[in-house]
């Protein structure tokens, strides 16, 4: 077995490293994401041919919009949410405060948790009360592309 360094061999574009993939932030939403989060990484069918969709980010402090993200559906696809706390001597504490809706229920989440939104069910209005601890969110949509316009 040869070891690579991710810039050759078959399967090098299958390794995604960067959050230059996604769909543009409007111009005057980046600066706010930009302020409370820290893309790490996106990868879909577009940055990998063949790669259903996925989204990484640490969220770093409370965004002054609020709520940050507005309810949307996906009616063609599921999703997973997810968001977890970074004190590895306490995996379980999220280390902040985040309010996520979920079909009309507001939920108040305190532990480390991964939201499942079946298909047709709507989704957000999702607020970011309390950051102690770096939050390290991901979503991941069961399609080749996230079509949805949050990042507004």
């Amino acid at each position: 077995m040869t070891i690579m360094n991710n810039e050759g061999g078959r399967y090098a574009a299958n390794i995604v490293q960067d959050a230059s993939g996604g769909p543009a932030m409007a111009a005057d939403f980046k600066p706010i994401y930009d302020a409370f989060a820290q893309r790490v990484a996106w990868i879909d069918g577009k940055v990998c041919p063949g790669a259903f969709q996925m989204n990484t980010a640490w969220y770093s402090a409370v965004p002054d919009r609020d709520p940050i993200f507005v309810e949307h559906v996906h009616d063609d696809c599921d999703e997973l949410i997810g968001f977890f706390g970074s004190d590895p001597a306490n995996p379980s504490d999220l280390g902040g405060q985040i309010e996520f809706t979920i079909g009309g229920e507001a939920h108040l989440l305190t532990k480390s948790s991964i939201i499942f939104a079946p298909a047709g069910v709507p989704h957000n209005p999702m607020r970011i009360l309390q950051v102690d601890r770096p939050i390290f969110h991901f979503s991941v949509i069961t399609k080749k592309s996230y079509d949805t316009d949050i990042y507004r």
